[in-house]
């Protein structure tokens, strides 16, 4: 019923091919014959969300299972919500077309969080009651999960419960739970409780907070039997561990409409910025023989003729020779490139840059973070100027004429100097081109500096750092545009106002779930687009609820303030991030994972084993 309705909607909105389903690889089941319904939401467009490797693992091995049916959900953009509203249409799942309410289990995953309003916009899209306390059946049960839930609390009370850490295994123990107490008759009461006791389930309504006067988090105290402190899940067996031999193939061009494998999980680097480089440890490899099965699987069940190798650092990966040895044997042959992001300066080795001219060249992008030495070591990006200057020379040589630098503004201890000294670097970068006896003949070069605004996330040495100002950032871009001095580099950045509200989210506490429902109230949804963003209503909201937004951004924290995500455990410890903090002051470095093991703790999550290799494993 509600398809035909929609057939009657999609030749008044654009990109029609989002909303039908029916894509190559996509899993249709008998919904009689399965104990359990699944909505796998992704609260942004569908172009983002078919491009986005998380949905396409757990897609995959939830319908591996003959007694769970997965199916796909996606943000409607802004036209089809329109008529979908006017219709009176319920949000509904792309394989049956049936609508959100029917299924008994409805997850998200929180890629970023500016995705929060369209989360509370979908579930009232699907008429459900947006806030958890509301929904009081057994079913349907809101569950969260992804890289935001090391911090869910400014979404504590529109969910359920959430998922912390790798899901994989864990959401089999979920879906074999839920199946159980529907066949018994259990409350969502009773459910939820059980589920508190699953590794890694987080239930926020389980957990009390109070705050002191100066409104810090006092205490978070855990009730109806919960854990004390939350453990995310690690799978343990990267070889192991389900990978699907398909990828649904849209009908529409997505942001990455290839094949994507993940060769490795976390990283050995230990940026001080990097969320990702913390809370995906402990660091895990494929084989060279897993990844290149899979690989050609993927690609003779979807046709795709490009393969990009996906990790925080794929350079690092110790086998990175041997695969690549493996996949050029067919891909050569098939006419199959490879695409190889997440290269660092350090390790771009003349035999890497041998391979990549073997494949389809575009331009090469790298990520000094920031301009000075000074700098680079405060954050430990462990990368010098030299070998930056290398590694271009080489590529300039090897026939690249165009380089990609990624920037931060905003990094703690930054100074106008530091801002100035991505110009000056950029600058050199260029210098190298002219200089290179071996460049391309007859052919100039193209610098692009992209910038984007630091903001402090928990679970890394700076998630007590203040965030700079709105006046401080827009005041280091100018002077960043003003240091430029040839057409030969271009540069763009971030909207700032958006790095400001990604900043109060991502340390907020449930006193930020008021904001979100006003915000989404008041019209604010697809947040993290710049022409749908509305910051003043935000604002607005921030004012009439009596929260000072930078209470959140421009604050600097004590080491003895209580976190609001402080009852949640990654398995890195809180003295080696304080340690790591002091480091960054003292512009003092630390050595790689395979250097010598620094003991964040997170091998305890996976029986004391980490990939890192080192010797010397704390």
């Amino acid at each position: 019923m509600i398809i035909k309705e929609v057939e009657k909607i999609l030749p008044l909105v654009q990109k029609p091919g989002r909303y039908t389903g029916g894509e190559l690889n996509s899993i249709i089941k008998d919904k009689n014959a399965v104990k359990l319904r699944y909505a796998f939401c992704f609260p942004d467009s569908y172009e983002i969300g078919m491009s986005h490797l998380g949905i396409k693992i757990l897609y995959s091995a939830a319908n591996e299972r003959d007694d769970v049916w997965c199916e796909r959900v996606f943000a409607p953009w802004h036209d089809m919500e329109k008529e979908m509203r006017e219709r009176h249409l319920p949000l509904y799942a792309l394989e049956s077309g049936d609508p959100l309410s029917d299924f008994d289990l409805i997850g998200f995953t929180l890629q970023y969080e500016l995705c929060y309003t369209n989360v509370l916009n979908m579930l009232d899209l699907a008429g459900l009651p947006i806030r958890a306390a509301d929904r009081r059946d057994l079913t349907p049960i809101v569950v969260g999960g992804g890289p935001c839930v090391c911090n869910p609390e400014p979404m504590a009370d529109f969910f359920d419960m959430f998922m912390i850490g790798e899901g994989e295994e864990m959401q089999n123990e979920v879906f074999d739970l839920l199946i159980e107490c529907k066949e018994k008759g259990k409350s969502k009461q009773e459910f939820l409780a059980l589920a508190a006791q699953i590794k890694g389930v987080y239930v926020p309504s389980f957990y009390d907070v109070e705050y002191n006067d100066d409104l810090t988090v006092k205490s978070v105290t855990a009730t109806h039997g919960a854990p004390e402190k939350v453990t995310k899940r690690v799978i343990s067996d990267l070889d192991k561990v389900h990978y699907p031999e398909k990828f649904i193939v849209p009908f529409v061009e997505v942001v990455h409409d290839r094949v994507v494998h993940e060769i490795l999980r976390g990283c050995i680097r230990g940026c001080r910025f990097c969320q990702a480089g913390f809370t995906y440890r402990p660091i895990r490899e494929k084989s060279a023989d897993t990844v290149n099965d899979q690989c050609m699987k993927l690609c003779h069940s979807t046709g795709y003729d490009e393969i990009s190798l996906s990790s925080l650092s794929t350079s690092d990966y110790t086998h990175l020779e041997e695969l690549m040895e493996k996949l050029l044997s067919w891909t050569e042959k098939e006419r199959v490139n490879i695409a190889l992001p997440s290269l660092r300066v350090d390790n771009f080795s003349e035999k890497l840059m041998g391979y990549l001219n073997r494949v389809r060249r575009s331009g090469l992008t790298f990520a000094p973070e920031a301009g000075t030495q000074r700098l680079r070591d405060a954050i430990n990006k462990n990368v010098t100027e030299e070998e930056m200057l290398t590694t271009a020379r080489q590529a300039f040589s090897g026939g690249w004429t165009a380089v990609k630098l990624y920037f931060m503004l905003g990094l703690p201890t930054e100074t106008y100097d530091d801002v100035a000294g991505i110009a000056e670097l950029a600058q050199k970068v260029v210098g190298e081109f002219y200089t290179n006896p071996d460049r391309p003949k007859g052919k100039g070069v193209q610098v692009s500096i992209s910038v984007a605004s630091f903001v402090p996330k928990p679970f890394t040495p700076f998630q007590w750092e203040a965030q700079n100002s709105l006046d401080e950032l827009i005041k280091k871009q100018e002077h960043l545009l003003s240091s430029v001095k040839t057409r030969k580099i271009s540069v763009s950045y971030h909207n700032v106002n958006i790095s400001f509200l990604e900043g109060i989210l991502a340390r907020g506490d449930r006193r930020l779930c008021a904001a979100v429902e006003y915000a989404w109230r008041h019209g604010c949804k697809f947040d993290s687009w710049d022409d749908s963003f509305h910051f003043e209503t935000w604002l607005e909201g921030f004012e009439k609820l009596g929260i000072d937004p930078e209470f959140y951004t421009c604050r600097k924290r004590d080491f003895e303030e209580i976190l609001p995500w402080d009852h949640l455990d990654y398995g890195i410890r809180k003295q080696f991030l304080i340690d790591e903090n002091q480091k960054a002051y003292r512009s003092e470095t630390t050595p790689h994972c395979r250097i010598q093991c620094a003991g964040c703790g997170s091998n305890k999550l996976n029986g004391g084993k980490c990939d890192a290799m080192c010797k010397n494993m704390v």
